[in-house]
Parts: structure tokens; C-alpha cells; sequence
């Protein structure tokens, strides 16, 4: 069947490696962030910058950062960026294997330092299920006696060979914003990069296709009717943190997203889960 191991790597964050007949991961309780997923005989299908060092405290520049409970800058000065969830420690709440597939649950207990960014009373957890196919969850309810509104990502890092040779497909009929202006209605199916791309789509199908050099990656989403699609080209580059200035000739961002209209509203006792899929194609 395979195997579910808790590491830690030199610097001191503990992980959960997996093993399988399906794929090789590894995840990390810093933030329920994973770092690594290979099918069985394909390609990784995550990007990590190697300039990233793995401290205590900062989120891994690649894999799958959990923006949680807000996506971007929170209205609130001084609060961290994207939220709080991405360096927090997590707990590894259930293992569980089915039919060569892993199903790893972790939840977030919120802290007492927590509470000054979120005082709400919510439940949330981050679901994967590894097989072929990798696939993501962020699961919130509402234990709360009012409504309660977030926003949240999955900040998906994709690994593509060359950002020159990268045409991504299937926002036709979306609108998106970037860099604060719009809403832009986007006529083509296709993307293709020649400069920093910052877009929020919404309005957008569950499925885009990422055509890169070395094969098509498919990434689907469930209850998100918005995404984040993200490269920082060269003068960004430069300023970004555990970051190589040339970094951006081989990764791209595609990021399941509850963002901008799209956001999660959770009535009393009202739940939601918002899913990514990533496959080869």
C-alpha cells in the first residue's frame, strides 16, 4: 500500500512524507503546506524556489501556501499578508488509505495570539487526497451564533519549464482585475506571459489547462468561482523574498480562490469546502 512518515527537515519544521504504489509528497505541518507531489512515472507537479530555506516562521515560497482567512492584504494594518494559517503550526488530525490513495486531514487550532486577527468561532481544515491525481481542500464551518465572511487560496505553484513557451486555456467568458484596475472581460481562451500578470478572475470555468514544455497540466476547482493567476517577471523578481531573480522563467501561479464577489459568507453553523484538482493531462 505505502507508507505515512513524520520527518523533520534540518532546519526544524516538521513534515509528513508519503509513499505510495500512486506517488511520492511531502507536507508540512508549518502552515498544512505541501512542498512536493510526483505521480508514479511522471513529473513533479510543484515548484519550490531553491533560494527558499525552509525557516521556521516564513512559508515556502512554492508548493501550495493556504492563504487563510484572507487572501492579499488584510484591510486591518498591520496584519500579516494573506493571512495567518500559511505560518502557523497545524495539526495532523487523520491518516487514512483507500484503495492506494492517502487521505491526510489537518486541522488549525486558532491561538490565543491568533484571536487578535480572527475572534471568530470557526473550524477549519485542510484536506488532501494523493493519488494520480493531487487534490486540495480548505474546509470551513461557521460554530459561530452570527455570519461570518472570509476569503481564502490556494496559492498553487506550478512548475513549466520556460514562462515563454506557457500558454494556459480556458478563461474564455471570465472577467479578472489587475493590478487594482478592472473588471477586464477576457474574449480569448488563451493566456500567454510577456509581463508580470497579477489577474483575479471570476466568473470563471472550473477548469483551465496549463500547456507547458514538458506536458499539460489540468487544474480544476470546486465551490470557487474565482482564481488567482500569478507570474512576477523580472523587476518584481528582484524584490521578492527567497526568491531567484530568474525564478520566474520556470514557475507559474494558478490559485483556486473564494476572492472579491466570490467570497465565503458561512452562516451560523454553515459549512464550506473549497477543492483544487492537479494532474498531468
Amino acid at each position: 500500500m505505502g507508507s505515512v512518515t513524520t520527518k523533520k527537515h534540518p532546519n526544524g519544521l516538521d513534515y509528513v512524507e508519503v509513499n505510495t504504489d500512486l506517488c511520492q509528497a511531502s507536507i508540512f505541518l508549518q502552515g498544512a503546506q505541501i512542498d512536493y507531489f510526483q505521480p508514479k512515472d511522471k513529473a513533479p507537479l510543484l515548484w519550490v524556489s531553491d533560494a527558499d530555506d525552509y525557516q521556521p516562521g516564513n512559508g515556502i515560497r512554492g508548493g501550495i501556501p493556504v492563504c487563510w482567512p484572507w487572501f492579499g492584504a488584510s484591510p486591518t494594518e498591520g496584519f500579516p499578508q494573506h493571512g495567518f494559517a500559511r505560518t502557523s503550526i497545524w495539526s495532523l488530525a487523520s491518516v487514512k488509505m483507500r484503495d492506494q490513495l492517502v487521505d491526510l486531514t489537518f486541522t488549525l487550532k486558532i491561538t490565543e495570539a491568533n484571536k487578535q486577527f480572527w475572534p471568530h468561532d470557526t473550524e477549519v481544515s485542510v484536506l488532501f487526497t494523493l493519488g494520480e491525481t493531487l487534490s486540495v481542500s480548505i474546509v470551513n464551518k461557521n460554530n459561530a451564533d452570527y455570519p461570518v465572511k472570509l476569503t481564502q487560496a490556494l496559492h498553487t505553484y506550478f512548475p513549466i519549464e520556460d514562462i515563454h513557451q506557457l500558454t494556459a486555456t480556458g478563461f474564455s467568458g471570465a472577467k479578472y482585475i489587475e493590478f487594482g484596475k478592472g473588471p477586464y472581460s477576457q474574449d480569448s481562451d488563451e493566456v500567454s506571459f510577456t509581463r508580470e500578470t497579477d489577474r483575479v478572475y471570476t466568473d470563471l470555468a472550473s477548469t483551465q489547462l496549463l500547456h507547458t514544455p514538458n506536458g499539460t497540466i489540468e487544474v480544476s476547482r470546486e465551490n470557487s468561482q474565482s482564481a488567482v493567476l500569478w507570474n512576477p517577471w523580472i523587476d518584481k523578481s528582484e524584490r521578492l523574498s527567497r526568491f531567484n531573480n530568474n525564478d520566474y522563467l520556470t514557475m507559474v501561479c494558478h490559485e483556486a480562490a473564494n476572492v472579491l464577489e466570490d467570497e465565503v459568507s458561512l452562516a451560523p453553523g454553515e459549512s464550506h469546502t473549497l477543492t483544487t484538482h492537479i494532474r498531468w493531462a
